[in-house]
């Protein structure tokens, strides 16, 4: 990655230029005697000599003439490197010596998960965090920018005296100060007997501290996930790079180490394949905040000093890559199995945000000798945007060939029968096309060698399933996923193939609602309706929790009762501790969120101004049949307000002076925001067993988090009916001017398209779903 293509012959050894003789006079007296072509027959190879050596004189004539002096120098550089000869280390395999770890106070600890981060400063919040993941060890890598005295209860550190004294080969091949130094602590876990390795930095939190969310931590036995895997398709043999972020939902950022001719793909697969599960030796998290991108999506696509808060499909399933296709990977968000430990090697001769990304594409070309691959899973960590990117020259390797790189490797081929054979053949022709220097060349050797020496078992080769002719994909197999298309929230760059003002307001409503979780209740089908809602909703709000009476693990919509919902919101509002509040609503009720910007999100919202909405009643004000009901609840209602505390009890009784009344609200919609998450808890606790129906227990926890009067009004325009018009139809009972519209009825998928048609009124980029 060094150079450009190269301009000279690919050679081992120099090339050889014959001195020209003195031309004799009578050499050529006799012209009669020498035909032309017994002349050229003659002296090919001099003329031959005679014109290479014009062609240079020629060529340095121009290239010192010329102002482009780097052009001189990089001709110079291609030159000399070819004419060094880069020589295939010899190594004899069954000579390896063990290497035990005798000098450190860890010689006797074991564990087999294992974390390893490079510090170049003291812990950060995720670091701490990160220690304590159940089950894992972290494995801290120090450089020269490490304080002296770096410490964190629970993490194995290794200063630069500790890795010294290791007695691993690849030590003398490490600069002092880069992350690259992992490459020891690798090498220390799989000594202490690690099986999994999470690669990862100290500044990305892992989500829910529970790395196996997402990731498949075991592959084999009784904790494996025995399913098949959603994969690329290989139907069109000249994709050889895809961008994961598409199909997580963002099609217009792109990873570090995508070649820059690929980013304007951003079109979703129009199909998948499947693959069996249990071979996805590399798994690729994604990362949620600030994701791997590159320094040229940072400078352009950030809007001033706004950090990246970027959000990927948590839903979406994972993605396995077949043979014949790579994908960017790095090393601060990627578990990788012992089989393919040996792909755990860094780069030294490149620039630094370059190694890892050599080092995922030098390590997917030969997982395919195992018949391993590589697999990409919804967000697993959240990375924060400290607003300071790396410059564009610490990515110079990185940008210049990486297009070429790839189609070398997929071309690649080798005839060695052990892995490491192969491993160190295909590092010494990566060395011959200058993506790297000999310096990695004998980098691979040190690093095969140490492997070996900490008793790691190289893993047996499988047919490379490139070489075979490929099966025709038929109709049954062929598996669809839709990707969603969530908004980029980069602000200085409009989306491609979209109108700026439609993608404008798409970006300032996810803004606004990105961090408010959507918790949806489904009275209808779930079967025709929870992915179309999630669809509609989903590109708005963090998240949508769909609950139903009737739990569908296929579609996550989980159970839940109507008349007392309100009993699970705990859960759920511990389940997204971070957001920023929870707006609930009912499936007959259509939201307008479009209208909901200027709404207060630290305050409460409900329909409390909606007279056919929220009402007041006695249980002698009732008929018959229902004042037994009505008595009931009020008793209920009332033993709870005796036992609420001081500042809740004081709320309620300030609008319900009278014991008797009760407030009712058909609470189809409301919106609790994070500071007033705790009162609703406790005031959930406090009604504990007792059966206060929905449509009182919302209104009194309402009233005793608050007064009304510090209720935020934005549903009070709300259109609101009895009964569902006849018609159910836009022109007489839809308003795209309206927050919300209740009721309305979506029971298939063509009453969602019809409402769909409706809303686009106030969402244009709404027909994309249709």
């Amino acid at each position: 990655m060094l150079v450009q293509d190269r301009a000279v012959p690919k050679s081992s050894k120099p090339p050889q230029i014959t001195t020209l003789p003195t031309l004799q006079p009578n050499r050529f007296a006799d012209s009669n005697g020498l035909h032309f072509s017994t002349w050229i027959s003659e002296n090919f190879y001099r003329i031959i000599a005679i014109f290479v050596l014009l062609s240079t004189v020629a060529a340095v004539f121009f290239l010192y003439t010329s102002t482009d002096t780097a052009s001189f120098i990089c001709l110079q550089s291609q030159t000399q490197r070819a004419m060094d000869s880069i020589s295939l280390p010899q190594i004899n395999w069954n000579s390896v010596k063990p290497i035990a770890d005798k000098t450190s106070p860890y010689a006797n600890f074991r564990s087999e998960q294992w974390i390893v981060v490079s510090v170049s400063s003291y812990p950060s919040d995720a670091l701490q965090k990160m220690v304590k993941i159940k089950g894992w060890q972290v494995l801290a890598i120090g450089n020269s920018r490490t304080p002296g005295d770096w410490s964190l209860k629970g993490a194995i550190f290794l200063s630069l005296d500790m890795q010294a004294s290791l007695g691993f080969r690849v030590v003398d091949h490490l600069p002092y100060d880069s992350y690259v130094r992992k490459s020891v602590g690798y090498l220390f876990a799989i000594q202490h007997g690690a099986k999994k390795i999470f690669d990862a930095d100290d500044r990305g939190e892992v989500i829910d501290n529970d790395l196996g969310k997402h990731f498949d931590i075991e592959l084999v036995g009784e904790g494996a996930r025995q399913e098949a895997v959603l994969q690329y398709s290989h139907d069109n043999p000249n994709k050889i790079i895809v961008n994961p972020y598409i199909h997580f939902g963002q099609r217009s950022v792109w990873p570090r180490g995508l070649p820059l001719e690929n980013v304007g793909e951003i079109g979703h697969e129009e199909f998948y394949t499947e693959v069996f599960g249990g071979k996805q030796f590399i798994q690729q998290g994604i990362s949620n905040g600030l994701p791997d991108v590159d320094s040229v999506f940072y400078f352009t696509r950030k809007s001033g000093l706004e950090a990246f808060d970027i959000r990927f499909d948590e839903h979406a399933p994972k993605v396995a890559l077949p043979q014949g296709m790579m994908v960017p990977l790095n090393s601060f968000n990627t578990i990788f199995h012992s089989s393919a430990f040996w792909a755990l090697m860094l780069p030294v001769s490149v620039s630094t945000m370059a190694s890892d990304v050599l080092r995922g594409y030098w390590g997917q070309r030969l997982l395919w000798e195992i018949g391993g691959y590589v697999a990409v899973y919804p967000p697993t960590v959240h990375r924060y945007d400290r607003t300071e990117a790396y410059p564009f020259s610490d990515e110079k390797d990185l940008h210049l060939n990486v297009g070429r790189l790839i189609k070398f490797l997929v071309s690649w081929r080798s005839n060695k029968h052990r892995l490491f054979e192969k491993i160190l053949e295909l590092s010494y022709a990566m060395a011959e096309e200058g993506f790297w220097t000999e310096q990695d060349l004998k980098f691979t050797a040190a690093w095969l060698q140490d492997l070996l020496a900490v008793g790691y078992q190289q893993p047996r080769l499988m047919t490379l399933e490139l070489d075979r002719p490929r099966a025709t994909i038929g109709h049954g197999d062929r598996k669809e996923f839709i990707p969603q298309r969530l908004p980029s929230v980069h602000l200085a760059v409009e989306e491609t193939g979209t109108v700026s003002s439609e993608i404008g307001n798409l970006i300032r409503w996810r803004k606004n609602f990105g961090n408010v979780v959507l918790i949806m209740f489904c009275n209808g089908p779930v079967e025709r309706t929870a992915l179309e809602w999630r669809l509609l909703y989903g590109r708005i709000f963090k998240t949508v929790v769909i609950l139903s009476a009737k739990k569908n693990s296929d579609l996550a919509v989980e159970e839940g009762q109507l008349d007392h919902l309100y009993k699970q919101l705990p859960k759920i509002f511990e389940r997204f501790s971070s957001a920023d509040g929870f707006l609930f609503v009912e499936d007959d009720t259509v939201l307008n969120y479009w209208n909901l910007l200027h709404a207060d999100k630290a305050k409460l919202w409900i329909t409390d101004k909606v007279s056919m909405s929220w009402s007041t009643a006695t249980a002698t004000a009732t008929t018959k049949e229902n004042s037994d009901w009505y008595s009931k609840q009020a008793d209920m209602v009332n033993k709870v307000v005796s036992t609420m505390p001081a500042h809740l009890q004081v709320n309620y009784k300030e609008v319900v002076k009278n014991e008797q009344s009760l407030i009712i609200c058909s609470s189809e919609i409301f919106y609790v925001p994070r500071h007033f998450v705790a009162d609703f808890v406790d005031l959930v606790n406090l009604v504990g067993h007792l059966d206060i129906h929905q449509k009182v227990a919302v209104p009194m926890f309402f009233l005793s988090m608050d007064s009304p009067r510090n209720f935020d009004s934005v549903l009070s325009t709300m259109v609101y009916k009895q009964d569902l018009p006849s018609t159910n139809s836009s022109s007489t009972h839809y308003s795209a001017q309206a927050p919300a519209v209740h009721p309305w009825k979506v029971a298939s998928e063509e009453e969602f398209i019809k409402l769909i048609r409706i809303m686009a009124e106030g969402d244009p980029l709404l027909m994309e779903l249709v």
